[in-house]
């Protein structure tokens, strides 16, 4: 579940559908552009028919609210999710880009294992932020550090880290 502008050919997202072709990325009609309703729905379709007991979200940026803003709709087990820089929705930086309806970040206990993972650097939440949205969400938290925002121009590419903390669900 990718965020805004989808993730590119570098980003680590990437690198993992290209390691395991059970990893499948929700394609979104608009990345530019989103509606909330719009890629909540979307998530819900891709997952359709699926045995949830068996399905792990990977999601990053504003992939992650639309997991918790999902989650909040649906209420739906899945075996877990892995929740990466999430953007903070509820801020005036957030504000300013062409999107509908992502604030207030849900803050709604998740029905379902995560692991939110946060840098100290990010500029799209605060680490106290981020702090806040795995405590409310249950999640554990992981905090890597320096990182920006977790991302290809953060320098992560293939980023084994993060699919090693995918073991928790293998």
């Amino acid at each position: 579940m990718p965020g805004l502008g989808s993730s590119g050919p570098a980003h680590w997202q990437t690198y993992f559908e290209r390691e395991n072709p059970a990893f499948t990325r929700i394609q979104q009609r608009e990345w530019d552009a989103p509606d909330k309703d719009e890629w909540v729905a979307t998530l819900e379709q891709a997952l359709a028919g699926e045995d949830l007991t068996q399905v792990v979200l990977i999601a990053h940026s504003l992939g992650c609210a639309t997991v918790a803003h999902w989650a909040a709709t649906y209420g739906h087990r899945i075996k877990g999710a892995l929740l990466v820089a999430p953007s903070d929705v509820d801020t005036a930086r957030f504000a300013a880009f062409p999107t509908t309806g992502f604030g207030p970040m849900p803050l709604q206990r998740l029905p379902f294992p995560s692991i939110v993972v946060a840098s100290t650097t990010d500029e799209w939440a605060s680490l106290a932020r981020t702090r806040q949205f795995a405590e409310a969400w249950g999640s554990e938290l992981v905090n890597i550090g320096p990182a920006g925002h977790i991302n290809a121009a953060s320098g992560f590419g293939d980023w084994p880290a993060g699919l090693a903390l995918l073991e928790k669900w293998a």
